[in-house]
């Protein structure tokens, strides 16, 4: 049975630990759809546009993954590209009560969605996009942080001007 799962996010910027994450799902599943969403309680720093070509060209090489933006409810999404299972990274303890959450609620508006929660590699568990933000901001080394492909671009929207 063919299973296609997404792995939504605003990725803003994609992280290293966002990569491990997709690139996992995606030797367990058949297709893995990356879902760059809107989310109205942040202000992204990167355009959707930006953040779904950062992804292709990070993740574009696998051949069961597709990238596209998303805009609205995650579970009625789900239900338009025929995934039957979200999958969501959990760095710590501290994200499982949010995902737990969300997770309810995806499948109370989607009864076919279940949620599959990969645990953060040990090395990615302090990892998040604010953190890269803050960094860069300062203008610190990203390096470990953020894909090589688009390190450079990454850092220099966000690093201070005056910072080098």
């Amino acid at each position: 049975m063919h299973k296609t799962v997404i792995c939504p996010g605003s990725f803003d910027p994609v992280t290293l630990g966002h990569i491990d994450i997709i690139t996992r799902a995606s030797r367990m599943f058949d297709e893995i759809i990356v879902g760059v969403f809107v989310n109205s309680e942040k202000h992204p720093t990167f355009t959707i546009e930006e953040r779904v070509d950062f992804l292709k060209r990070t993740v574009g090489d696998i051949p069961n993954i597709k990238v596209i933006a998303c805009d609205g409810l995650l579970a009625e999404c789900a239900r338009d590209l025929g995934a039957t299972a979200v999958v969501r990274g959990l760095r710590a303890v501290s994200d499982f009560e949010y995902e737990f959450q969300m997770a309810l609620t995806n499948r109370k508006l989607n009864p076919e969605l279940d949620t599959v929660f990969l645990a953060s590699d040990s090395s990615f568990t302090y990892l998040s996009s604010s953190i890269v933000k803050n960094v860069a901001h300062h203008g610190g080394d990203i390096t470990n942080f953020v894909p090589a492909c688009i390190h450079d671009e990454v850092f220099n929207r966000l690093k201070t001007k005056g910072n080098k």
